[in-house]
Protein backbone atom coordinates (compact mmCIF):
# COMPACT_ATOMS: atom_id res chain seq x y z
CA UNK A 1 0.00 0.00 0.00
CA UNK A 2 0.78 3.41 -0.43
CA UNK A 3 2.52 6.33 2.02
CA UNK A 4 0.29 9.13 2.55
CA UNK A 5 1.19 12.59 4.03
CA UNK A 6 -1.31 14.81 5.35
CA UNK A 7 0.63 18.46 5.55
CA UNK A 8 -1.93 20.68 8.03
CA UNK A 9 -1.25 24.24 7.72
CA UNK A 10 -3.90 25.48 10.44
CA UNK A 11 -2.96 27.06 13.13
CA UNK A 12 -6.27 26.26 15.25
CA UNK A 13 -6.79 22.79 17.12
CA UNK A 14 -10.19 23.46 17.03
CA UNK A 15 -10.60 24.20 13.16
CA UNK A 16 -13.27 22.82 11.16
CA UNK A 17 -10.21 21.99 8.71
CA UNK A 18 -9.32 19.16 11.66
CA UNK A 19 -13.03 17.49 10.63
CA UNK A 20 -11.53 17.32 6.83
CA UNK A 21 -8.29 16.15 6.92
CA UNK A 22 -9.58 13.44 10.36
CA UNK A 23 -12.10 12.37 7.59
CA UNK A 24 -9.64 11.49 4.77
CA UNK A 25 -7.14 10.46 6.87
CA UNK A 26 -9.66 7.84 8.47
CA UNK A 27 -10.89 6.71 4.86
CA UNK A 28 -7.36 6.49 3.72
CA UNK A 29 -6.33 4.22 6.97
CA UNK A 30 -9.75 1.80 6.26
CA UNK A 31 -7.94 1.21 2.73
CA UNK A 32 -4.93 0.05 4.23
CA UNK A 33 -3.18 2.86 3.24
CA UNK A 34 0.15 4.22 5.51
CA UNK A 35 -1.51 7.97 6.38
CA UNK A 36 0.90 10.51 8.68
CA UNK A 37 0.33 13.66 9.36
CA UNK A 38 2.47 16.73 10.04
CA UNK A 39 0.41 19.62 11.60
CA UNK A 40 2.77 22.42 10.81
CA UNK A 41 2.09 24.34 14.07
CA UNK A 42 3.09 21.57 16.03
CA UNK A 43 6.92 22.00 14.50
CA UNK A 44 9.10 24.29 16.68
CA UNK A 45 8.25 27.92 15.65
CA UNK A 46 11.88 29.13 15.72
CA UNK A 47 12.83 26.57 13.52
CA UNK A 48 10.22 27.72 11.29
CA UNK A 49 10.48 31.49 11.49
CA UNK A 50 14.12 31.18 11.10
CA UNK A 51 14.25 28.95 8.50
CA UNK A 52 16.18 26.40 10.07
CA UNK A 53 16.78 23.70 7.55
CA UNK A 54 18.86 20.83 9.87
CA UNK A 55 16.44 21.13 12.93
CA UNK A 56 15.89 17.64 13.92
CA UNK A 57 12.04 18.29 13.79
CA UNK A 58 12.25 20.01 10.20
CA UNK A 59 14.58 17.24 8.56
CA UNK A 60 12.28 14.55 10.46
CA UNK A 61 8.99 16.61 8.74
CA UNK A 62 11.03 16.42 5.74
CA UNK A 63 11.90 12.75 5.59
CA UNK A 64 8.25 12.07 5.45
CA UNK A 65 7.08 14.19 3.12
CA UNK A 66 10.18 12.60 1.33
CA UNK A 67 8.66 8.83 1.72
CA UNK A 68 5.35 9.63 0.68
CA UNK A 69 3.79 8.49 -2.64
CA UNK A 70 1.15 11.16 -2.36
CA UNK A 71 0.95 14.19 -0.46
CA UNK A 72 -2.31 16.28 0.66
CA UNK A 73 -1.97 19.40 1.59
CA UNK A 74 -4.49 21.13 3.87
CA UNK A 75 -5.20 24.76 4.93
CA UNK A 76 -7.82 27.16 6.18
CA UNK A 77 -8.03 30.01 3.68
CA UNK A 78 -7.39 33.63 5.39
CA UNK A 79 -7.20 36.38 3.48
CA UNK A 80 -7.74 34.57 0.08
CA UNK A 81 -4.62 32.26 0.35
CA UNK A 82 -3.26 29.52 2.62
CA UNK A 83 -1.80 30.42 5.80
CA UNK A 84 1.30 31.56 6.72
CA UNK A 85 2.20 28.87 8.80
CA UNK A 86 1.75 26.46 5.75
CA UNK A 87 4.03 28.44 3.53
CA UNK A 88 7.11 28.40 6.13
CA UNK A 89 6.79 24.72 6.04
CA UNK A 90 6.85 24.59 1.88
CA UNK A 91 9.86 27.05 2.35
CA UNK A 92 11.60 24.53 4.10
CA UNK A 93 10.98 21.77 1.70
CA UNK A 94 13.69 20.68 -0.81
CA UNK A 95 13.24 22.89 -4.11
CA UNK A 96 11.78 19.44 -5.90
CA UNK A 97 10.70 18.22 -2.94
CA UNK A 98 6.96 17.46 -4.47
CA UNK A 99 8.06 16.34 -7.88
CA UNK A 100 6.59 12.50 -8.47
CA UNK A 101 3.96 12.92 -5.99
CA UNK A 102 0.62 13.01 -6.09
CA UNK A 103 -0.95 16.00 -4.79
CA UNK A 104 -4.60 16.66 -3.00
CA UNK A 105 -5.16 20.03 -1.97
CA UNK A 106 -7.96 20.43 1.16
CA UNK A 107 -9.26 24.28 1.32
CA UNK A 108 -11.67 25.38 3.67
CA UNK A 109 -12.80 29.37 4.21
CA UNK A 110 -16.12 31.31 5.40
CA UNK A 111 -16.95 31.66 1.59
CA UNK A 112 -17.39 30.56 -1.88
CA UNK A 113 -16.14 33.51 -2.82
CA UNK A 114 -11.77 32.34 -2.16
CA UNK A 115 -12.39 28.98 -4.55
CA UNK A 116 -9.99 29.61 -6.55
CA UNK A 117 -7.34 30.14 -3.58
CA UNK A 118 -6.14 26.64 -4.71
CA UNK A 119 -5.69 27.42 -8.15
CA UNK A 120 -4.35 31.14 -7.68
CA UNK A 121 -2.07 31.10 -4.37
CA UNK A 122 -1.21 27.31 -3.79
CA UNK A 123 -0.69 25.82 -6.68
CA UNK A 124 1.88 28.39 -8.11
CA UNK A 125 3.77 27.36 -5.47
CA UNK A 126 3.61 23.87 -5.36
CA UNK A 127 4.79 23.83 -9.15
CA UNK A 128 7.79 25.78 -8.44
CA UNK A 129 8.52 22.56 -6.47
CA UNK A 130 8.05 19.54 -8.78
CA UNK A 131 4.34 19.17 -8.29
CA UNK A 132 2.96 18.07 -11.41
CA UNK A 133 0.07 15.59 -10.95
CA UNK A 134 -2.90 16.73 -9.05
CA UNK A 135 -5.73 14.34 -7.73
CA UNK A 136 -9.18 16.38 -7.07
CA UNK A 137 -8.92 18.58 -4.44
CA UNK A 138 -11.61 20.06 -2.21
CA UNK A 139 -12.95 23.32 -1.25
CA UNK A 140 -15.34 23.55 1.53
CA UNK A 141 -16.85 26.23 3.59
CA UNK A 142 -17.66 26.63 7.39
CA UNK A 143 -20.83 26.32 6.90
CA UNK A 144 -20.47 22.48 5.61
CA UNK A 145 -19.22 21.56 9.16
CA UNK A 146 -20.81 21.85 12.57
CA UNK A 147 -18.23 21.91 15.64
CA UNK A 148 -19.27 21.98 18.54
CA UNK A 149 -17.05 22.32 21.99
CA UNK A 150 -17.83 22.24 25.89
CA UNK A 151 -15.59 23.97 27.92
CA UNK A 152 -12.45 21.96 28.93
CA UNK A 153 -13.25 19.61 25.78
CA UNK A 154 -12.08 18.29 22.61
CA UNK A 155 -14.13 19.53 20.04
CA UNK A 156 -16.44 17.58 18.33
CA UNK A 157 -17.20 18.17 14.52
CA UNK A 158 -20.39 16.72 12.11
CA UNK A 159 -19.43 16.85 8.25
CA UNK A 160 -22.75 17.90 5.82
CA UNK A 161 -23.66 14.66 3.54
CA UNK A 162 -22.54 16.34 0.51
CA UNK A 163 -19.29 17.54 1.72
CA UNK A 164 -18.92 13.90 2.86
CA UNK A 165 -19.51 12.56 -0.94
CA UNK A 166 -16.92 15.26 -1.96
CA UNK A 167 -14.58 13.79 0.25
CA UNK A 168 -15.09 10.38 -0.38
CA UNK A 169 -14.73 11.02 -4.35
CA UNK A 170 -11.44 12.83 -3.39
CA UNK A 171 -10.17 9.92 -1.72
CA UNK A 172 -11.44 7.28 -4.12
CA UNK A 173 -9.37 9.30 -6.60
CA UNK A 174 -6.53 9.58 -5.21
CA UNK A 175 -6.59 5.86 -4.22
CA UNK A 176 -6.86 5.24 -8.32
CA UNK A 177 -4.35 7.54 -9.15
CA UNK A 178 -1.76 5.91 -6.35
CA UNK A 179 -2.96 2.30 -7.99
CA UNK A 180 -2.56 3.08 -11.60
CA UNK A 181 1.16 4.50 -10.46
CA UNK A 182 1.73 1.18 -8.34
CA UNK A 183 1.55 -0.89 -12.03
Amino acid sequence: MANIVIISGSPNASSRLNAITQYVENNLSAKEHTVKVITVVDLPAEDLIHARFGSPAIVEANQVVEGADAVIIASPVYKASYTGVLKTFLDLLPQKGLDGKIITPLFIGGTIAHLLSIDYSLKPVLASMGAKIYAGGVYAVDSQINRTQEPNEAPTFEINEELTLRLSETVNELVRELSVRSK
